[in-house]
């Protein structure tokens, strides 16, 4: 059984994301369509009503006019002729009703009676002296009719411009989902291919939007620094079994000559093989120092701190090894405060310093310098070896690394890894320039306190 999911149930996944992406859009769209129909339906109904209102209170004030013109004519009601009136009240669609000044029917539609319904009235003047009233009662047929058919094909209007909206806004939210979805896929299949044991697998450049862009870059940058990392573990492994090799084999080859009896155990063979026994503990202690700087940032106890009293005291505890190997060592210390683990980062010097002594000839001069530099602390250590070669430069600080000009001096190579490893735990850098015959100088820059 492996770890890796079946690609259809991956695709299902991925697929239900998809879907659930786009009902959400969906549903927002839905509720938002919603929302924005009915408030359109409820003012634009209110304002045809409105509308509405007002043209059958003109109406009626029209046939009011037309009743109060029959009156004028015959200067009473009894021989005023009503029946262009009632006439225009059927052609508008109303049912009419004109009474006189004392409320009594002068005249009316046949179908107007008591009625349920909205009436309207406007009162019947000839010469500024109202005359009597005219009521009427608009029927479904008419303005009624084109009020209600307006209404409808509003909302029929309404509906389908609602229903067109929700249709787009599926297929927008189809489309989206599946862009969103895809980038997502991708990462997931590679995730779980580096799962698999594909330390090569990456997402790549990816169509999809920043976001997800940045963190398909993230994961593939987080997959190259785990890569490197798994290729330091394996190069480590193969680095301490090549240098443990040697003395090993000589500690074995020497104990079986002496076993077998073919050397005798004389003084100088005995100290021939504490060398080598020497030699594998001094290799452990450096491992230990270097297993100590890999976990030093997570320890680190940063106190404020002076750089040039720390260089001090470094070249101070090797001052007797200068001395027994000939070397002036010139000490430029001007203050430059830090916020430094003081041990962590007197080790540091400390090897930097080693490594300078190592590879300077007697009668050669080492400066230790200190200065601040804007807003951070440089100290700088300046041998007159050798130098190195521009070919070899780049690999100072690699772990186990001699370079050509070492072969012919003790260590193991891992003094300036550990260096390098604590300047980037008190989040400094570490650099070096060199010129072969021109000696070596190492720039330790650290943020200021």
């Amino acid at each position: 059984m492996t770890d890796v999911a079946d690609p259809a149930a991956r695709r299902a996944r991925v697929d239900t994301l998809g879907l659930r992406l786009a009902l959400a859009f969906l549903a927002v769209a839905l509720v938002a369509i919603a929302l924005l129909a009915g408030l359109t339906a409820v003012f634009a109904a209110a304002d045809v009503s409105s509308l509405t209102a007002q043209q059958r209170t003109q109406l009626t004030s029209a046939i009011a006019a037309a009743a109060a013109a029959a009156w004028d004519r015959g200067d009473s009601w009894t021989p005023a002729d009503l029946s262009p009136v009632l006439d225009l009240a059927a052609s508008v669609g109303a049912d009419v009703q004109v009474l006189d000044q004392a409320g009594h029917t002068v005249a009316s539609s046949p179908r107007f009676g008591p009625a349920a319904g909205p009436r309207y009235s406007a009162p019947v003047v000839v010469r500024g002296q109202r005359v009597g009233e005219a009521v009427a009662r608009f029927t479904s047929s008419g303005l009624s009719a084109s009020d209600g058919r307006l209404q409808a094909d509003l909302l029929r209007a309404i509906a389908g411009t609602a229903g067109l909206a929700a249709l787009l806004a599926l297929t927008s939210g189809l489309v989206v989902a599946r862009r969103i979805t895809r980038p997502v896929a991708r990462l997931i299949a590679v995730t779980r291919a580096m799962a698999g044991g594909d330390r090569a697998a990456r997402a790549g450049p990816i169509r999809a939007s920043g976001e997800l862009r940045e963190l398909a870059a993230a994961f593939d940058q987080m997959a190259g620094t785990l890569d490197r990392q798994d290729q330091v573990r394996r190069d480590l492994v193969a680095d301490v079994a090549h240098e443990l090799r040697t003395p090993i084999a000589v500690l074995q080859a020497g104990h079986e000559a002496l076993l077998d009896g073919v050397i005798e155990p004389t003084p100088s063979e005995l100290a021939s093989l504490r060398d080598e026994v020497l030699r594998l503990a001094r290799m452990v202690g450096e491992l230990q120092d270097l297993a100590a700087a890999d976990a030093a940032a997570l320890h680190l106890d940063l106190q404020p701190c002076d750089l040039a009293s720390l260089a001090a005291t470094a070249v101070d505890s090797l001052a007797r090894r200068f001395e027994a190997a000939a070397i002036t060592v010139d000490r430029e210390l001007a203050t430059a405060p830090v916020l430094a683990d003081t041990r962590w980062l007197h080790q540091a010097i400390t090897n930097l310093l080693s490594n300078a002594l190592k590879f300077t000839p007697p009668g050669g001069h080492v400066t230790v310098a200190t200065r601040k530099s804007g807003p951070d602390a440089v100290l700088q250590v300046t041998d007159t070896g050798p130098g190195i070669s521009a070919d070899e430069l780049p690999h100072i600080f690699d772990r186990f690394w001699r370079g050509r000009q070492a072969a012919h001096t003790s260590g193991s190579g891992i003094g300036l890894a550990v260096a390098a490893e604590l300047t980037r735990a008190h989040r400094g850098r570490l650099d070096a320039t060199s010129q072969p015959g021109s000696g070596m100088q190492m720039t330790l820059t650290l943020p200021g306190a």
